[in-house]
Protein backbone atom coordinates (compact mmCIF):
# COMPACT_ATOMS: atom_id res chain seq x y z
CA UNK A 1 0.00 0.00 0.00
CA UNK A 2 1.50 3.29 -1.07
CA UNK A 3 1.48 5.83 1.76
CA UNK A 4 3.18 8.77 0.10
CA UNK A 5 1.01 11.73 -0.91
CA UNK A 6 1.20 13.26 -4.37
CA UNK A 7 3.74 16.04 -4.54
CA UNK A 8 3.05 19.38 -2.88
CA UNK A 9 3.57 21.14 -6.23
CA UNK A 10 1.17 18.86 -8.11
CA UNK A 11 -1.55 19.41 -5.53
CA UNK A 12 -1.16 23.17 -5.75
CA UNK A 13 -1.31 23.15 -9.55
CA UNK A 14 -3.83 20.41 -10.31
CA UNK A 15 -5.62 19.59 -7.06
CA UNK A 16 -5.71 15.78 -7.59
CA UNK A 17 -6.51 13.39 -4.83
CA UNK A 18 -3.45 12.51 -2.80
CA UNK A 19 -4.40 9.11 -1.53
CA UNK A 20 -2.95 6.09 0.13
CA UNK A 21 -3.69 3.75 -2.76
CA UNK A 22 -6.93 5.60 -3.58
CA UNK A 23 -10.18 5.47 -1.62
CA UNK A 24 -10.12 2.83 1.07
CA UNK A 25 -13.84 2.64 1.75
CA UNK A 26 -16.86 0.94 0.21
CA UNK A 27 -20.03 2.42 -1.21
CA UNK A 28 -23.44 2.06 0.34
CA UNK A 29 -22.66 2.22 4.07
CA UNK A 30 -24.46 4.57 6.42
CA UNK A 31 -22.27 7.06 8.28
CA UNK A 32 -22.78 6.87 12.07
CA UNK A 33 -22.09 10.59 12.25
CA UNK A 34 -25.32 12.22 11.02
CA UNK A 35 -28.71 10.55 10.53
CA UNK A 36 -29.29 10.17 6.81
CA UNK A 37 -25.75 11.19 5.89
CA UNK A 38 -24.76 8.39 3.49
CA UNK A 39 -21.14 7.82 2.48
CA UNK A 40 -19.61 10.89 4.04
CA UNK A 41 -16.20 11.28 2.46
CA UNK A 42 -13.27 11.81 4.79
CA UNK A 43 -9.61 12.64 4.51
CA UNK A 44 -7.00 11.84 7.16
CA UNK A 45 -4.07 14.27 7.06
CA UNK A 46 -1.16 12.80 8.96
CA UNK A 47 1.98 14.60 10.14
CA UNK A 48 4.56 11.90 10.85
CA UNK A 49 6.90 14.50 12.40
CA UNK A 50 4.51 15.63 15.15
CA UNK A 51 4.90 14.49 18.72
CA UNK A 52 7.74 12.80 20.51
CA UNK A 53 10.22 10.11 19.67
CA UNK A 54 8.69 8.56 16.54
CA UNK A 55 5.35 7.88 18.20
CA UNK A 56 3.47 8.91 15.06
CA UNK A 57 5.41 6.43 12.92
CA UNK A 58 4.09 3.69 15.20
CA UNK A 59 0.57 5.10 14.86
CA UNK A 60 0.55 4.87 11.04
CA UNK A 61 -0.15 1.11 10.71
CA UNK A 62 -2.89 1.36 13.33
CA UNK A 63 -4.50 4.15 11.33
CA UNK A 64 -4.38 2.09 8.13
CA UNK A 65 -6.01 -0.85 9.91
CA UNK A 66 -8.67 1.43 11.40
CA UNK A 67 -9.71 2.82 8.00
CA UNK A 68 -9.92 -0.60 6.37
CA UNK A 69 -11.65 -2.31 9.31
CA UNK A 70 -14.47 0.25 9.30
CA UNK A 71 -14.72 0.33 5.50
CA UNK A 72 -14.56 4.12 5.58
CA UNK A 73 -15.00 6.22 2.45
CA UNK A 74 -11.68 7.83 3.30
CA UNK A 75 -8.19 8.49 2.07
CA UNK A 76 -4.98 8.93 4.01
CA UNK A 77 -2.36 11.52 3.06
CA UNK A 78 0.95 12.33 4.68
CA UNK A 79 2.32 15.85 4.90
CA UNK A 80 5.65 16.62 3.28
CA UNK A 81 6.55 19.94 4.91
CA UNK A 82 5.27 23.25 6.30
CA UNK A 83 2.04 24.41 4.67
CA UNK A 84 1.35 21.07 3.00
CA UNK A 85 -1.52 20.19 5.35
CA UNK A 86 -3.39 23.32 4.23
CA UNK A 87 -3.00 22.34 0.56
CA UNK A 88 -4.20 18.81 1.30
CA UNK A 89 -7.20 20.10 3.26
CA UNK A 90 -8.16 22.56 0.51
CA UNK A 91 -8.04 19.68 -1.95
CA UNK A 92 -10.26 17.62 0.38
CA UNK A 93 -12.88 20.37 0.48
CA UNK A 94 -12.79 20.71 -3.33
CA UNK A 95 -13.34 16.95 -3.61
CA UNK A 96 -16.40 16.96 -1.37
CA UNK A 97 -15.02 15.64 1.92
CA UNK A 98 -17.43 16.34 4.74
CA UNK A 99 -14.85 15.73 7.40
CA UNK A 100 -11.09 16.26 7.45
CA UNK A 101 -9.15 14.58 10.25
CA UNK A 102 -5.91 16.20 11.39
CA UNK A 103 -3.53 13.65 12.93
CA UNK A 104 -0.79 15.67 14.60
CA UNK A 105 -0.18 18.54 16.98
CA UNK A 106 -1.39 22.13 17.18
CA UNK A 107 0.64 23.16 14.13
CA UNK A 108 -1.00 20.46 12.00
CA UNK A 109 -4.42 21.35 13.36
CA UNK A 110 -3.76 25.00 12.50
CA UNK A 111 -2.80 24.20 8.91
CA UNK A 112 -5.81 21.95 8.31
CA UNK A 113 -8.24 24.34 10.02
CA UNK A 114 -7.07 27.24 7.84
CA UNK A 115 -8.58 25.46 4.85
CA UNK A 116 -11.83 24.57 6.62
CA UNK A 117 -12.82 27.99 8.00
CA UNK A 118 -16.15 29.19 6.56
CA UNK A 119 -16.74 25.90 4.69
CA UNK A 120 -19.28 23.09 5.27
CA UNK A 121 -16.47 20.63 6.08
CA UNK A 122 -15.84 19.73 9.71
CA UNK A 123 -12.45 19.39 11.41
CA UNK A 124 -11.75 16.29 13.49
CA UNK A 125 -8.58 15.98 15.56
CA UNK A 126 -6.51 12.97 16.54
CA UNK A 127 -4.05 14.63 18.94
CA UNK A 128 -0.52 13.32 18.56
CA UNK A 129 1.65 16.38 19.14
CA UNK A 130 3.73 17.46 22.10
CA UNK A 131 1.20 19.86 23.67
CA UNK A 132 -2.20 19.35 22.00
CA UNK A 133 -3.63 22.56 23.45
CA UNK A 134 -6.86 22.81 21.44
CA UNK A 135 -7.55 19.07 21.74
CA UNK A 136 -7.16 19.24 25.50
CA UNK A 137 -9.42 22.29 25.69
CA UNK A 138 -12.10 20.42 23.71
CA UNK A 139 -11.62 17.38 25.99
CA UNK A 140 -10.81 15.07 23.11
CA UNK A 141 -9.54 11.62 24.12
CA UNK A 142 -5.72 11.39 24.17
CA UNK A 143 -5.65 7.68 23.33
CA UNK A 144 -5.35 7.22 19.53
CA UNK A 145 -8.05 4.57 19.03
CA UNK A 146 -10.58 6.50 21.11
CA UNK A 147 -9.73 9.72 19.26
CA UNK A 148 -10.06 7.99 15.88
CA UNK A 149 -13.39 6.48 16.85
CA UNK A 150 -14.68 9.90 17.88
CA UNK A 151 -13.24 11.55 14.76
CA UNK A 152 -15.19 9.35 12.35
CA UNK A 153 -18.48 10.04 14.06
CA UNK A 154 -19.10 7.45 16.75
CA UNK A 155 -20.60 9.15 19.85
CA UNK A 156 -19.66 12.57 18.49
CA UNK A 157 -21.32 15.78 17.35
CA UNK A 158 -20.37 18.79 15.25
CA UNK A 159 -20.31 22.20 16.86
CA UNK A 160 -19.32 25.64 15.56
CA UNK A 161 -16.24 27.18 17.20
CA UNK A 162 -14.61 30.59 17.02
CA UNK A 163 -11.35 31.32 15.26
CA UNK A 164 -8.99 34.28 15.50
CA UNK A 165 -6.75 36.23 13.17
CA UNK A 166 -3.74 38.43 13.78
CA UNK A 167 -3.04 40.73 10.84
CA UNK A 168 -5.05 38.25 8.76
CA UNK A 169 -3.12 35.15 9.89
CA UNK A 170 -5.52 32.57 11.37
CA UNK A 171 -5.09 30.97 14.78
CA UNK A 172 -7.32 28.54 16.60
CA UNK A 173 -5.82 28.05 20.04
CA UNK A 174 -3.61 31.07 20.80
CA UNK A 175 -1.23 33.66 19.37
CA UNK A 176 1.48 35.51 21.17
CA UNK A 177 4.42 37.89 21.06
CA UNK A 178 7.51 38.63 23.13
CA UNK A 179 8.70 35.74 25.29
CA UNK A 180 5.74 33.66 24.08
CA UNK A 181 6.89 33.87 20.46
CA UNK A 182 10.57 33.37 21.34
CA UNK A 183 9.77 30.14 23.21
CA UNK A 184 7.88 28.88 20.16
CA UNK A 185 10.80 29.79 17.89
CA UNK A 186 13.26 27.85 20.02
CA UNK A 187 10.91 24.93 20.65
CA UNK A 188 10.32 24.41 16.93
CA UNK A 189 14.03 23.73 16.43
CA UNK A 190 14.12 20.92 18.99
CA UNK A 191 14.32 17.30 17.92
CA UNK A 192 13.13 15.89 21.25
CA UNK A 193 10.02 17.58 22.61
CA UNK A 194 7.64 17.20 25.53
CA UNK A 195 7.03 19.04 28.80
CA UNK A 196 10.62 18.79 30.18
CA UNK A 197 11.99 20.19 26.91
CA UNK A 198 9.42 22.98 27.04
CA UNK A 199 10.53 23.94 30.55
CA UNK A 200 14.19 24.00 29.54
CA UNK A 201 13.37 26.10 26.49
CA UNK A 202 11.34 28.54 28.59
CA UNK A 203 14.17 29.02 31.10
CA UNK A 204 16.71 29.62 28.32
CA UNK A 205 14.41 32.09 26.52
CA UNK A 206 13.58 33.89 29.76
CA UNK A 207 17.28 34.53 30.40
CA UNK A 208 17.63 36.29 27.03
CA UNK A 209 14.23 37.94 26.50
CA UNK A 210 13.61 41.54 27.56
CA UNK A 211 10.25 43.21 28.24
CA UNK A 212 8.75 45.00 25.26
CA UNK A 213 6.84 48.32 25.40
CA UNK A 214 3.30 47.82 24.09
CA UNK A 215 0.13 49.88 23.79
CA UNK A 216 -2.96 47.68 23.96
CA UNK A 217 -6.41 48.88 22.93
CA UNK A 218 -9.74 47.08 23.21
CA UNK A 219 -13.27 48.38 22.71
CA UNK A 220 -13.60 49.81 26.21
CA UNK A 221 -10.10 49.72 27.65
CA UNK A 222 -6.51 50.66 26.87
CA UNK A 223 -3.24 49.81 28.58
CA UNK A 224 0.37 50.88 28.08
CA UNK A 225 3.51 49.45 29.58
CA UNK A 226 6.35 46.98 29.33
CA UNK A 227 5.28 43.37 28.87
CA UNK A 228 7.33 40.20 29.02
CA UNK A 229 4.79 38.68 26.69
CA UNK A 230 1.29 39.24 25.38
CA UNK A 231 -0.91 36.32 24.31
CA UNK A 232 -4.39 36.27 22.87
CA UNK A 233 -6.16 33.00 23.62
CA UNK A 234 -9.16 31.38 21.99
CA UNK A 235 -9.05 28.41 24.38
CA UNK A 236 -7.93 28.26 27.99
CA UNK A 237 -4.53 26.60 27.58
CA UNK A 238 -1.30 26.21 25.66
CA UNK A 239 -1.23 22.44 26.12
CA UNK A 240 0.10 19.93 28.65
CA UNK A 241 -2.28 21.44 31.20
CA UNK A 242 -0.68 24.92 31.13
CA UNK A 243 -3.76 27.11 31.66
CA UNK A 244 -2.96 30.63 30.42
CA UNK A 245 -6.56 31.94 30.34
CA UNK A 246 -8.61 30.14 33.00
CA UNK A 247 -12.25 29.80 32.03
CA UNK A 248 -11.77 30.90 28.42
CA UNK A 249 -14.00 29.16 25.87
CA UNK A 250 -13.52 28.63 22.16
CA UNK A 251 -17.25 29.05 21.47
CA UNK A 252 -18.19 32.25 23.32
CA UNK A 253 -17.50 34.78 20.56
CA UNK A 254 -14.66 36.35 22.59
CA UNK A 255 -10.89 36.25 22.80
CA UNK A 256 -8.87 36.61 26.01
CA UNK A 257 -5.81 38.87 25.98
CA UNK A 258 -3.19 38.03 28.61
CA UNK A 259 -0.28 40.39 29.23
CA UNK A 260 2.54 39.56 31.65
CA UNK A 261 4.47 42.46 33.16
CA UNK A 262 8.17 42.09 33.97
CA UNK A 263 9.09 39.62 36.71
CA UNK A 264 12.35 38.25 38.07
CA UNK A 265 13.34 34.57 38.20
CA UNK A 266 11.43 33.92 41.44
CA UNK A 267 8.34 35.70 40.15
CA UNK A 268 8.53 33.72 36.91
CA UNK A 269 8.64 30.46 38.87
CA UNK A 270 5.54 31.46 40.84
CA UNK A 271 3.74 32.42 37.63
CA UNK A 272 4.63 29.06 36.08
CA UNK A 273 3.16 27.30 39.11
CA UNK A 274 0.01 29.40 38.83
CA UNK A 275 -0.35 28.38 35.19
CA UNK A 276 -0.56 24.71 36.16
CA UNK A 277 -2.80 25.47 39.15
CA UNK A 278 -5.31 27.37 37.02
CA UNK A 279 -4.77 30.69 38.84
CA UNK A 280 -2.51 32.45 36.34
CA UNK A 281 -4.74 35.50 35.87
CA UNK A 282 -4.99 36.15 39.62
CA UNK A 283 -1.44 37.47 39.78
CA UNK A 284 -0.99 41.23 40.04
CA UNK A 285 1.62 40.91 37.26
CA UNK A 286 -0.95 39.59 34.79
CA UNK A 287 -3.28 41.76 32.71
CA UNK A 288 -6.42 40.15 31.32
CA UNK A 289 -8.90 41.71 28.88
CA UNK A 290 -11.77 39.96 27.14
CA UNK A 291 -13.03 41.26 23.83
CA UNK A 292 -13.71 40.73 20.15
CA UNK A 293 -10.91 42.94 18.79
CA UNK A 294 -7.54 44.13 20.05
CA UNK A 295 -4.96 46.49 18.64
CA UNK A 296 -1.40 45.98 19.90
CA UNK A 297 1.23 48.56 19.02
CA UNK A 298 4.89 47.66 19.44
CA UNK A 299 7.99 49.76 18.86
CA UNK A 300 9.21 47.73 15.89
CA UNK A 301 8.37 44.68 13.78
CA UNK A 302 9.03 41.44 15.63
CA UNK A 303 7.98 37.82 15.40
CA UNK A 304 4.63 36.47 16.58
CA UNK A 305 3.43 32.90 16.86
CA UNK A 306 0.08 31.42 15.88
CA UNK A 307 -0.56 28.05 17.54
CA UNK A 308 3.19 27.67 17.99
CA UNK A 309 4.14 28.51 14.39
CA UNK A 310 6.38 31.60 14.13
CA UNK A 311 5.95 34.45 11.61
CA UNK A 312 7.54 37.88 11.10
CA UNK A 313 4.96 40.57 11.81
CA UNK A 314 4.56 44.34 11.68
CA UNK A 315 4.87 46.56 14.76
CA UNK A 316 1.08 47.08 14.71
CA UNK A 317 -1.04 44.00 15.32
CA UNK A 318 -4.80 43.76 14.81
CA UNK A 319 -6.38 40.73 16.44
CA UNK A 320 -10.00 39.75 15.77
CA UNK A 321 -12.39 36.92 16.61
CA UNK A 322 -14.51 35.22 13.96
CA UNK A 323 -17.42 33.61 15.83
CA UNK A 324 -18.59 30.16 14.83
CA UNK A 325 -16.38 30.08 11.74
CA UNK A 326 -15.06 26.52 12.11
CA UNK A 327 -17.00 23.28 12.57
CA UNK A 328 -15.27 20.77 14.86
CA UNK A 329 -16.10 17.18 15.75
CA UNK A 330 -16.31 16.90 19.55
CA UNK A 331 -17.65 14.40 22.11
Amino acid sequence: MNVRADSFKALEQKGPKATEGGLLGHQGSMSPFMPGDVNEKMRFIFNLRSGRGGRNARLLPRLRQFIVARALDADLVITEGPGHATVLALDAVRNGCGRVIAVGGDGTVNEVAQALRHTPAALAIVPSGSGNGLARHLRLPPEPLAALTLAVGEASSIRPYDTGTVNGIPFFNAMGLGLDAEISRRFNHLIRRGLPAYFRTTVAALAKCRPEPCAIAAADRSEKGDFLFVAVANSDQYGNGAIVAPGARADDGLLDLIGVRPVGPVGAAFLAARMFLGTFDRSSRVLRIRGTRFHIQRLAPQIVHTDGEVHPAAAALDVSVHPGSLKIVVP
